[in-house]
């Protein structure tokens, strides 16, 4: 059954609940501050001292039966509908074959591995890219931890292995894996911390405003693949992809990007790239209009592939006064977004 629980008083339930609290909590705070586009700023001792984070529903998936649920998406089904509380979803260890949507009117869950290695999500399906996701995540306030998402669709089409279309998402220690648009970082905005993620063809692809740190990009490309495809469509949208302390590797070769959009933006910074990147860097998707639209840097990244003395013109070799727009934010905008969830979890816990 459900259980509405503390943290400090429930230390006998082992390691797994421990994490599930301690870094939900985090991606909340991260949020509280604010996050645009290539910004993260984080003050955790003055968010967390302005709001109770400590209470929470529990329940477990478990495929033996010694859980709350079998299946993810039943206990999915369980919250309620326009829940305000937080939800923590233990997944056992096992793989289970779902096709999964967490729904836009249940905002606030988390949905917990212990391992990505073994708490597996898989769903072999392809044709159009909102529609293949093996998860499909709706709501707003989001995190992923510890799974493995994956679409074993194969080499032949669109498969996507996890679409975000909600605000406030965030993903820790995952493995998100397909070969074509394997990552639909669809709309909002995202946070991606120490997750893998593989594909070969456009596999971080979309329009959200989503930061990846210390990430592991490995492209399955033989020959000319992208990395990203970023579908920024006009230069008033605040979005676009931003890689910190990132790794990129690969198995023949691969562009870090190209324009879905025709103001797509993505900036690497401090990124190791290994000689999978092809020396001109980006691409323009046969379309040079685009030269003068899209947004695409790099700042102070290395290895082999980080070598930008033949990369395409139009692209940016940042500066550190050039790069520090994406890495800092604005103080009204954070004072904004904490007290609006100050006022939210007071009402709520």
């Amino acid at each position: 059954m459900r259980r509405r629980a503390k943290v400090s008083s429930h230390a006998h339930m082992g390691a797994d609940y421990t994490y599930i609290y301690s870094h939900a909590i985090r991606f909340l705070l991260i949020f509280v501050v604010g996050i645009h586009f290539g910004s993260l700023k984080v003050n955790p001792a003055a968010a967390q001292a302005s709001m109770d984070m400590s209470t929470a529903v529990l329940s477990k998936v478990d495929p033996s039966g010694d859980g709350d649920f079998t299946k993810i998406q039943d206990a999915i089904d369980a919250v309620p509908s326009n829940n305000s509380q937080l939800y923590f979803i233990l997944v056992k260890p096992g793989t289970y074959r779902e096709k999964i949507v967490v729904p836009a009117d249940k905002p606030f869950i988390t949905l917990s591995g212990s391992q990505a290695t073994d708490t597996i999500i898989t769903w072999s399906e392809g044709g159009e890219i909102f529609d293949s996701a093996t998860l499909t995540v709706l709501a707003s306030d989001f995190v992923g931890r510890y799974l493995t998402v994956q679409n074993t669709f194969g080499t032949t089409g669109k498969a996507v292995a996890v679409r975000v279309s909600g605000d406030k998402a965030a993903f820790y220690g995952c493995r998100i894996l397909s070969y074509q648009d394997t990552l639909l970082d669809d709309a909002g905005r995202h946070y991606f911390n120490n997750c893998y993620i593989e594909g070969a063809t456009d596999f971080i692809c979309g329009n959200a405003a989503s930061l990846y740190e210390r990430c592991h990009l490995h492209s399955l490309s033989k020959g000319n693949g992208s990395v990203t495809a970023q579908h920024r469509v006009s230069p008033s949208e605040n979005t676009g992809f931003t890689f910190l302390g990132c790794k990129v590797t690969g198995v023949g070769s691969a562009f870090l990007g190209r324009p879905w959009g025709d103001y797509s933006r993505v900036i690497f910074a401090q990124t190791y790239m290994s000689s999978v990147i092809i020396p001109q860097g980006w691409d323009d998707w046969q379309d040079q209009t685009k030269h003068s639209t899209v947004y695409y840097g790099e700042y102070k990244c290395y290895g082999p592939g980080a070598d930008t003395s033949k990369r395409v013109q139009w692209s940016h070799r940042l500066s550190q006064q050039e790069a520090a727009p994406f890495f800092n934010e604005g103080h009204d905008r954070r004072e904004r977004v904490a007290s609006t969830y100050t006022k939210k979890f007071q009402k709520t816990l």
